[in-house]
C-alpha cells in the first residue's frame, strides 16, 4: 500500500490527482493539506488541513510520498519538511527559480527520493526526445528554432516550466551553453541572429500547446504537443509516486518512472 499526501489538494492538479489515485488499487490518500479550506472533505474521509500544519501532518500520517503541486516559494519549504522527515517526493509544481531547485536539491540529496519535472505526461516527455532528436541532427545546417507555448489566462509563470525544459533539451542536444543566445520574445527592430527564441501565449482555457519550429531554407519542421485534458499529468504524478517509494535518494525525471515501466 503507498501511502500519499498531497499540498495544494484543492487546487485544478491536486484535485486531479486525487480522483486518480482514488482509482489505483493499493494507493492510501492519508493527508491533504492547502492554503485554504481547511476542514473540507476529500476522498475516503480525508480532511484538509492548512498548508502551514504540513510538517505536524506528516508526523501524524506517516506518508510514503508526498505529491505536490502548488507554487514555488511554498513547494521548497514543502520539499524540506518532507524530506526532513524521511517522506519521498512527487514535485510538479513550476516556476522554481535555479536558486530554489538548488535549496531542493541540498534538501533532498542523500535523505530521499523525488521525482521533480515540469510535466508528467507521457506525451511530453517523448516530444522532448523527439525534439532534442531533431536538434542535434540539424546542428550545423542552417536552421533557426523557435519554441511557442500556450497555456489559460489564469496560469503564473511564463515562459512554462515544460517550455524551459524544451530549451535545455534543445541546448543540452546542441552542445549549447550559452543562455546570452536565447531570446524571450521580440519587439522593435530586432534582426534575426542565431538566437532560440521562447514565446508565451495566454488565453481562455487552453491546457497546454508547446510547439518547437524548425526552419531552414526553402522548408520548416514542426515538432508540437497539445494536452486536451489536465488528466494526463494527474495520471502521470500518480504513477511517480508509485515508482519513487524505495529508490535509491536522489532526483529523478519523468523519463526515469516511463523507462522502468
Amino acid at each position: 500500500m503507498t501511502r500519499i499526501a498531497i499540498t495544494g489538494a484543492l487546487g485544478r492538479m491536486g484535485t486531479l490527482v486525487i480522483q486518480e489515485a482514488a482509482r489505483i488499487e493499493g494507493m492510501e490518500l492519508v493527508a491533504g493539506l492547502d492554503a485554504v479550506g481547511a476542514g473540507k472533505p476529500l476522498q475516503g474521509g480525508v480532511l484538509v488541513k492548512d498548508a502551514s500544519q504540513l510538517e505536524q501532518v506528516l508526523k501524524e500520517t506517516r506518508p510514503d510520498v508526498l505529491i505536490d503541486f502548488t507554487i514555488a516559494k511554498a513547494a521548497v519549504k514543502n520539499v524540506c519538511i518532507a524530506a526532513s522527515l524521511g517522506v519521498d517526493l512527487v514535485v510538479g509544481t513550476t516556476g522554481i527559480s535555479s536558486e530554489q531547485h538548488s535549496v531542493m536539491r541540498e534538501a533532498i540529496e542523500g535523505n530521499v527520493a523525488a521525482v521533480i519535472t515540469p510535466n508528467f505526461s507521457v506525451g511530453v516527455n517523448l516530444f522532448w526526445k523527439l525534439v532534442a532528436d531533431a536538434a542535434a541532427a540539424l546542428k550545423g545546417y542552417d536552421f533557426d528554432i523557435e519554441i511557442i507555448e500556450a497555456h489559460h489566462n489564469q496560469k503564473k509563470d511564463a515562459p512554462s516550466g515544460t517550455a524551459l525544459a524544451t530549451l535545455e533539451a534543445i541546448r543540452r542536444a546542441r552542445g549549447e551553453s550559452d543562455l546570452s543566445e536565447v531570446v524571450y520574445g521580440r519587439k522593435g527592430i530586432m534582426p534575426r541572429g542565431k538566437e532560440i527564441g521562447v514565446h508565451a501565449v495566454r488565453a481562455g482555457d487552453i491546457v497546454g500547446d508547446h510547439t518547437v519550429l524548425l526552419a531552414g531554407p526553402g522548408e520548416r519542421l514542426e515538432i508540437r504537443h497539445q494536452a486536451h485534458s489536465r488528466a494526463a499529468f494527474a495520471s502521470g504524478a500518480v504513477r511517480a509516486a508509485t515508482w519513487v517509494v524505495g529508490r535509491k535518494p536522489g532526483i529523478y525525471g519523468m523519463a526515469d518512472v516511463l523507462e522502468s515501466r
